[in-house]
């Protein structure tokens, strides 16, 4: 008789993990379905009520509305955990933090009541935008672009570090030739100038008045666009690179919540239990 109710517990629990988890089944794609759409609908009402005019006049309906969105989400990161066999796992990985900061800061807003606290809950509020990475774990080519970016960091970090190097000998250049009188009041300051004219924004709140100094602009002008195009040509071809064939299956272990699996898998390659 034990043995049967544990049987059906673990059943229920399955039931519950291939529906949320999973997205290879009818269930499990629907759920996803009504789950985007909550998430696009939560990021709408926080849009709607940063909106002054819009907050006044429909603030109750709102207000409700974020409420019943947040309960929702709550019983989704709920089951989450119930369904999981190390609840750990999901607590603590990415998506885990991140439903939990998507979801926290209404019941925030309870404890802290009063005209001080007004303004810390309008900074609070902010962290429902982390709904919107939520979403990111229904996006399957995302794979190959994060792994291109953690192939590439180095060389990322690298040109970074050139910049700053060459941001550094510019702005000290330019204070040298301009000096306070035309602006170029620090080197720090003169290097933000730097920072602006090699990105291509150019402000226009400092400029070089000297025929030498304007010279130099126009080289860094020039060297900028060059510049830009280094990162976005160095993930490109780690693009190029990254294995085309990734794994397109939803399968997540029930044991330690673990979902990098290879297409047929049979057991996860994290724990070993079977999927």
């Amino acid at each position: 008789m034990i043995e049967q109710k544990n049987n059906k517990q673990v059943n229920w629990k399955s039931r519950l993990h291939d529906i949320i988890y999973e997205a290879d089944t009818k269930e499990g794609k629907l759920f996803d379905i009504i789950l985007i759409i909550t998430i696009i609908i939560s990021i709408v009402l926080v849009m709607l009520e940063s909106v002054s005019s819009i907050d006044q006049k429909y603030h109750n309906i709102l207000n409700i509305s974020e409420w019943i969105i947040t309960i929702l989400f709550t019983i989704e990161y709920i089951a989450r955990i119930i369904c999981i066999k190390k609840p750990t796992s999901y607590i603590f990985s990415f998506y885990g933090i991140i439903d939990f900061l998507a979801t926290i800061p209404k019941y925030i807003s309870l404890i802290f009541v009063g005209t001080h606290a007004l303004i810390a809950l309008r900074a609070l509020r902010l962290l429902r935008v982390f709904r919107i990475l939520k979403l990111a774990r229904y996006m399957g080519a995302s794979i190959n672009l994060v792994a291109a970016l953690k192939a590439s960091r180095i060389k990322i970090f690298v040109f970074l570090f050139a910049i700053i190097v060459l941001t550094i000998i510019l702005g000290t250049i330019m204070y040298l030739v301009e000096g306070p009188q035309n602006g170029f009041t620090s080197i720090p300051y003169s290097m933000y100038w730097a920072i602006v004219t090699l990105t291509t924004v150019g402000y226009g709140d400092i400029s070089p008045h000297t025929p030498f100094g304007q010279f130099i602009a126009s080289i860094v002008m020039v060297l900028g666009y060059g510049i830009i195009a280094v990162p976005t040509g160095i993930v490109t071809s780690e693009l190029t690179k990254a294995d085309t064939k990734v794994p397109i299956n939803t399968q997540h272990c029930t044991n330690c919540g673990s979902d990098k699996h290879l297409d047929n898998a049979k057991y996860c390659n994290n724990c070993g239990a079977k999927l």
